[in-house]
């Protein structure tokens, strides 16, 4: 039987201010391809591979000429102002957009499916996991965008429903590596942590300047006030360097240290295929499902229509080197393990706790109100190592 063929847009800024995360999202989606088009299965796929260069104008002039040209699927984005950018496309050309990073919910479109976690699967976790073993102080900064102005609206909230404040919040354009007063700002302030919203090169010269700023004033900056994010990757630590680069919490549905079956066979064909880098990481692992999700509704569907494809995608099931994935009939998020990681001096991070199965999508958090009290009644997490 002839294998049918599929034109699948891939729209990642492997060039920009946050080119490292996006060169390794760009890399697992190119791998699951490798694996489908090698299996020997009833469909071919073939990437078409843009790159918007941070702009988000170019993004959504991209987006119309992958639909215009009759492409129906499309993985792609990293920040949430391009997805934002470009939802309208695929919802008036009728695609479908395969968004594979965590964000910050309150969103629904018939036209995305969210391989990526919803807050509840990473904000809310990190917020217990503070207020419950650092403390409930915050300072929170973040790049000026919807992602951190939402990210904070909801961890803000959420802290406070569980006792906490947040001292302060300071933003600084996408890009910006002009720190200084903020940190000065923070260490006047002397919270019991720092909630990072910032991406790319912005989080990298902060990470640096301020684990050097409370050197210099004889702080021990892990111990004393870490910095706890839900962007944190291992293909960023790196870029922060040797002397800043460990301490640091990352809340996460994947790190590459996992110790299992579906993850050490992830990790060898990652190196195999891209060993100049940069390394795996929660997007990369997320737009790796993404693609192996889309292989598989396209062999149910036996079509690229946007509608039949999202159809048949909530009969999927993945065994994902996190483990087992899913989407949400009624969300079309992903059902994901939510993890709690902490950076270490060999690039890696330690799993401190993790829950014990994956959970469900909340995007819109309605089964955590009222005021996201109840988010963590009972323990989501268990202890992997204090």
């Amino acid at each position: 039987m002839a294998q049918k063929r599929y034109r699948i847009g891939v729209m990642f800024s492997t060039t920009g201010s946050y080119s490292v995360v996006a060169r390794s999202i760009l890399n697992g989606a190119l791998l699951a391809f490798q694996e489908v088009n090698a299996s020997g299965g009833g469909i071919v796929l073939e990437p078409v591979v843009v790159n918007p260069s941070g702009d988000l104008a170019r993004y959504r002039s991209l987006s119309l000429e992958l639909l215009g040209s009759g492409i129906r699927q499309v993985v792609g984005c990293y920040t949430s102002s391009s997805r934002k950018e470009v939802i309208p496309c695929f919802e008036k050309f009728d695609g479908l957009l395969w968004y594979p990073s965590h964000y910050e919910g309150f969103e629904s479109s018939d036209n995305v499916i969210y391989t990526g976690a919803a807050p509840n699967q990473h904000v809310l976790p990190l917020v217990d996991y503070l207020a419950s073993r650092v403390g409930s102080r915050a300072f929170c900064v973040g790049s000026n965008y919807i992602w951190a102005w939402e990210n904070n609206r909801i961890f803000r909230e959420a802290l406070i429903a569980r006792g906490g404040a947040v001292l302060a919040e300071r933003y600084l354009s996408v890009g910006d590596t002009e720190v200084d007063q903020v940190i000065a700002a923070i260490i006047d302030q002397r919270p019991d942590f720092v909630f990072n919203n910032l991406i790319g090169t912005s989080a990298y010269a902060f990470f640096r300047a301020f684990r050097a700023a409370c050197r210099a004033r004889g702080i021990d900056q892990a111990a004393e006030i870490p910095v706890a994010s839900c962007t944190l990757s291992e293909p960023e630590l790196p870029e922060i360097g040797p002397d800043a680069v460990d301490g640091h919490l990352s809340s996460s549905v994947y790190f590459s240290s996992l110790n299992s079956p579906e993850n050490a066979a992830f990790i060898r064909a990652y190196r195999a295929s891209f060993p100049d880098g940069p390394v795996s990481s929660a997007d990369a692992e997320s737009s790796y499902i993404a693609v192996k999700l889309l292989a598989a509704a396209l062999a149910q569907a036996g079509t690229d229509d946007a509608r039949t494809v999202r159809a048949a995608v909530a009969d999927q099931r993945l065994r994902a080197p996190q483990g087992e994935v899913r989407i949400d009939r009624q969300t079309f998020h992903a059902w994901l393990t939510p993890r709690i990681g902490r950076s270490a001096a060999n690039g890696q991070f330690e799993v401190l706790l993790e829950s014990r199965e994956p959970i469900a999508p909340d995007p819109y958090l309605v089964q955590s109100s009222p005021r996201f009290a109840s988010a963590m009644r009972s323990p989501l997490l268990k202890v992997v190592q204090s």
